[in-house]
């Protein structure tokens, strides 16, 4: 039997991947995803992050730095839905990440929604809306991201 399995990885299997890392809190392996010029845009406001990083090296040192710094330890990612697109190269995802906060022991829940471009076989452009005041009130960050942005008048 001829093997049918592609060697150019689609966008199902680079979300996999992608999950993986996020699981691993690996920016290595989060950014060596995507496309030299890749995009990853955060529409939504999300505390604490750029609107977008450009580029493979921006995704690398931006969840290096973000993932570092954070508490969180995600432990699971529920898919809730998986869209596919008329456009082979796009999906778009529904998803709850959840885990624990290592210096309070709470356990978080965070739904967020990704569509996800892949072009041979790398991650091209991401739109990754997150739950940012969420994220920040896990966090017990709420106050200061409250304050921080009464600040920005």
């Amino acid at each position: 039997m001829p093997d049918t399995t592609s060697a150019t990885p689609g966008p199902r299997e680079v979300l996999a991947r992608y999950q993986r890392a996020m699981l691993d809190k690996s920016a290595d392996d989060l950014a060596d995803l995507y496309a030299l010029d890749a995009v990853h845009e955060f529409p939504f406001l999300f505390p604490g992050m750029p609107p977008r990083y450009q580029g493979r090296e921006q995704v690398r040192a931006g969840y290096r730095a973000a993932w570092g710094a954070s508490p969180a330890q995600p432990q699971e990612i529920r898919e809730v839905v998986v869209h596919e697109s008329t456009d082979s190269e796009v999906i778009t995802v529904e998803q709850v990440v959840t885990g624990t906060v290592t210096t309070t022991g709470r356990s978080f829940s965070f739904p967020g929604l990704l569509v996800i471009r892949v072009r041979d076989g790398q991650i091209v452009h991401v739109r990754d809306y997150m739950d940012g005041l969420g994220v920040a009130h896990a966090m017990d960050r709420l106050t200061a991201v409250v304050a921080g942005l009464s600040d920005r008048r």
